[in-house]
């Protein structure tokens, strides 16, 4: 009964986008699939929101299950204006396309009700909405303008940090420049390795398609 109504707790908690009281991540939590990220600065676990977000989370998960995100990178920290402890990190494949997957349709925050908020997963696209693959980010504080609005779909939010939050916090702290455009000024001047994406529930399910990117390894 006491173990239910931990479950119960957690679940609720992450339906209202607050962060699971430290200690408790090391349960199932219902509706959700953790994934642990090991990188060269340590862990990350994510929660990931199978039932109000299920194409965005499947989409992950088939990378995390193909091994398309080992040896991948945390390449992009953009830090707030004024504020340079908040803001988000990116990672995932880059524009390593021997990694991509068919992209997936953007469900967007006004239909999943999985708000910006700190310590959220969101998926990253180009100008196209239904443009999401392997790249990703790590929101450390809120932020809302990623959030669908009229005449703006925003981004695909889709699920959040349950462990490994001062992981992020370190990887946004990295020095950072180049870049271009929109990116300009945030790449990470020494990239974080993600060395492996591990799904911690459930059985994996690889695509079992070819994996270019081994080639020659």
């Amino acid at each position: 009964m006491r173990r239910r109504s931990i479950l119960f707790s957690l679940a609720a908690l992450l339906a209202l986008g607050a962060a699971p009281p430290a200690g408790q991540q090391t349960q199932p939590i219902p509706g959700m699939v953790r994934v642990r990220l090991v990188t060269s600065e340590g862990n990350i676990v994510l929660a990931l929101d199978t039932r109000r977000a299920p194409k965005t989370t499947a989409n992950f998960l088939a990378y995390v299950d193909d091994g398309r995100l080992n040896d991948t990178l945390f390449y992009r920290a953009a830090k707030r204006t004024g504020a340079p402890r908040f803001g988000f990190i990116q990672g995932g494949i880059g524009t390593d396309y021997r990694r991509m997957l068919p992209p997936v349709k953007l469900e967007p925050t006004s239909q999943t009700g999985i708000r910006h908020t700190d310590g959220v997963i969101s998926m990253a696209r180009s100008a196209n909405p239904d443009s999401g693959t392997g790249n990703f980010s790590l929101l450390i504080g809120p932020n809302p303008a990623l959030d669908a609005k009229p005449g703006n779909p925003g981004y695909a939010a889709f699920g959040r940090i349950i462990a490994g939050m001062d992981v992020a916090k370190r990887i946004l702290a990295k020095p950072v420049g180049g870049g271009r455009g929109a990116m300009k000024g945030q790449m990470i001047l020494a990239p974080v390795k993600i060395l492996r994406a591990e799904r911690l529930d459930g059985r994996p399910q690889p695509t079992r398609g070819p994996k270019p990117w081994l080639i020659g390894r």
